[in-house]
């Protein structure tokens, strides 16, 4: 018997506690599909979600994150067109100078007014709900 089963993913809201308005780090991704993302990726096998989310900042940022929180779960099955993913959002803070690594073709730091709006998969609707957290502490549903 084969089973589809949806794939567990981790994305990471990073803040820099050494700029001022705590802006994040969003990546300009090198393969498909391509635009502006939140660091993210798969949970390997035998990994814990927070592991998972520690290593893809490292890789895709070159920074080390301190976890603050698991923000929500993301797991509409048409969030990435690619295959059903789930999403395990954390929040993390760093400091420091992002580098793109990993799948990253650039990198760069976005205060909430002027975040770009050719974001993959549901990552507008992820920082829409992430900003009403951070200014308001109103959580999704």
């Amino acid at each position: 018997m084969s089973y589809q089963n949806p794939v567990p993913t981790v994305d990471i809201i990073i803040e820099l506690l050494d700029r001022p308005h705590r802006p994040i780090v969003l990546i300009e991704r090198h393969n498909p599909p391509l635009g502006w993302a939140i660091p993210g990726g798969f949970v390997d096998y035998g990994e814990t979600v927070e592991t998972a989310a520690r290593r893809e900042a490292l890789e895709e940022t070159g920074l080390e994150v301190e976890l603050i929180e698991q923000f929500h779960v993301y797991s509409d099955p048409a969030r990435d067109r690619r295959k059903h993913t789930i999403s395990i959002v954390f929040l993390a803070t760093a400091k420091g100078e992002p580098k793109a690594g990993d799948d990253a073709k650039g990198i760069e730091i976005f205060e909430s007014w002027r975040v770009p709006e050719n974001l993959c998969f549901d990552h507008d609707i992820i920082l829409r709900d992430y900003w009403q957290y951070r200014h308001y502490r109103i959580r999704p549903r």
